[in-house]
């Protein structure tokens, strides 16, 4: 039984690293807004830095499925730049159409659930955002040193929003989106 091609093999083992990814990325914006919504706002340093790592690692699978993916057109004698239901479409009979969209079929949970966990966040970080003022002191620091401790806090903490935000909605993912015939 021959089950496909090497270009096939190799978009399909692709397509699962990407799928991995796609599911941590939905992983830690469900821990961002578990975090946001226990009140740990000091972790949001940490939430939004792990969410920046998990977006790089998807930009260089999409670089990748990329490839793979023009390789198998290329091999299946088809135009460069096709999305995957035109792949699925011009599959040779066998295993090929009905895996590859399996992998568009995950693929597209994924993202409906990234679309959730984005929305949700970027909610609840914009409702936060400038939304507590300054704590009043009751008597000056003692120590002058901490007379600004607070606003810096504050500061520190609307940083840390922004940049969770900014984070969140990089996980729009509109390459991935095309590539799945869902724009």
């Amino acid at each position: 039984m021959n089950w496909g091609t090497v270009g096939a093999d190799e978009l399909s083992a692709t397509l699962w690293r990407e799928r991995r990814q796609l599911d941590f990325l939905l992983f830690l914006l469900e821990t961002q807004l578990l975090h946001l919504r226990a009140g740990n706002w000091h972790r949001l340093n940490f939430t939004a830095a792990e969410l920046e790592k998990v977006l790089e690692n998807l930009r260089f699978e999409s670089l990748a499925r990329g490839v793979e993916a023009s390789a198998l057109a290329a091999e299946w004698k088809a135009p460069d730049h096709l999305t995957l239901p035109a792949l699925i479409s011009i599959a040779p009979p066998g295993i090929w159409p009905e895996l590859l969209l399996d992998h568009r079929r995950g693929m597209a949970g994924l993202l409906t659930g990234i679309d959730d966990a984005v929305a949700a966040n970027v909610a609840l970080l914009e409702a936060s955002s400038g939304s507590s003022p300054a704590p009043e002191p009751s008597q000056p620091p003692a120590d002058p040193d901490l007379a600004g401790s607070d606003d810096l806090a504050l500061l520190a903490r609307d940083a840390n929003v922004q940049r969770a935000i900014a984070a969140a909605r990089a996980a729009s993912l509109p390459t991935l989106r095309d590539f799945l015939g869902l724009a």
